[in-house]
């Protein structure tokens, strides 16, 4: 129901319809429960997202002007995702105009300490990544680069 906020079970795979779930629950080996976390946190901007949600709560607008680059459509499909993973509570409120705000799950929650430590290795590493960046952008395209990404491996 649209004024009702979602609700998040203990195990968000649980929570979905089995078309809804995008990764495997629970990964069966050590690499493969890395791959399943680097899996749920994919994406250009859902690491942002998760970053900015640590904060606490936040309106979709709120989220646009913290990430100027994002387009409407991306974050919203980021947001869709994070929520059908569990990891993000969107929270609509039935009035007009329609007021709709993210906050993180307790599971979303638990990527905090995860989420510090990638932005202390790269405040740590600022001059490689940017480095790595600039050369990236230089470099002209070929088709290979261009392929669609490999689908992440099965353990």
């Amino acid at each position: 129901m649209p004024g009702s906020p979602a609700t998040v079970s203990a195990d968000p795979a649980s929570a979905l319809p089995a078309r809804r779930r995008r990764h495997p629950y629970p990964a069966p080996s050590p690499a493969c429960a890395v791959e399943a976390t680097l899996s749920l946190i994919d994406g250009k901007w859902k690491g942002a997202v998760l970053w900015h949600l640590l904060g606490g709560t936040l309106r979709f607008g709120e989220l646009r002007r913290r990430m100027p680059r994002v387009t409407q459509r991306i974050l919203t499909n980021q947001l869709r995702e994070l929520e059908a993973d569990g990891l993000v509570l969107r929270e609509v409120f039935p009035v007009v105009p329609l007021r709709v705000e993210y906050s993180l799950t307790p599971l979303g929650k638990s990527l905090g300490k995860v989420l510090t430590l990638l932005k202390e290795w790269g405040d740590d590493h600022e001059s490689y990544w940017k480095k790595a960046t600039q050369q990236q952008s230089l470099k002209p395209r070929s088709a290979e680069t261009l392929q669609a990404p490999r689908s992440v491996r099965s353990c």
